[in-house]
């Protein structure tokens, strides 16, 4: 009969084990998103939705987010709330029909103006690509 020595010795085993085997399940996680987030952020480079740079950045952003779970904004905000978030997506010449949150109309100018300088660079990185 085996001895306590060698019950807690194997129980300390086990432990390594299980957490090693959870390191390694961990990681191959981690490169199987990040495969797949490299691909998405290729194919909108390549459909010209975003540049090289963003890419990279919204590669790295996920990789991230994967790592330290629940410490987003989006994440928070999908705990509380049960319903989806609403999305609207408008024409360049189309304004929204309602006011969106509690933003005033100088944040919408400019935010207005900072989408349509990125889309004048999208185009020059386009016609230069």
């Amino acid at each position: 009969m085996p001895g306590f020595g060698d019950v807690v010795q194997k129980a300390f085993y086990l432990g390594i084990g299980l957490a090693s085997y959870a390191g390694e399940k961990a990681g191959s996680k981690l490169a199987e998103l990040r495969s797949q987030a490299q691909k998405l952020a290729d194919e909108m480079v390549a459909r010209g939705e975003m540049s090289t740079e963003e890419a990279r950045r919204f590669v790295e952003e996920m990789m991230k987010q994967a790592q330290v779970p629940g410490s987003t904004e989006e994440t928070k905000e999908e705990k509380t709330s049960t319903e989806p978030r609403r999305i609207e997506i408008l024409e360049e010449d189309e304004s929204p029909t309602t006011p969106v949150d509690n933003t005033s109309s100088d944040d919408v100018d400019k935010l207005r103006e900072q989408v349509r300088q990125m889309q004048e660079e999208l185009r020059r990185l386009q016609r230069e690509g």
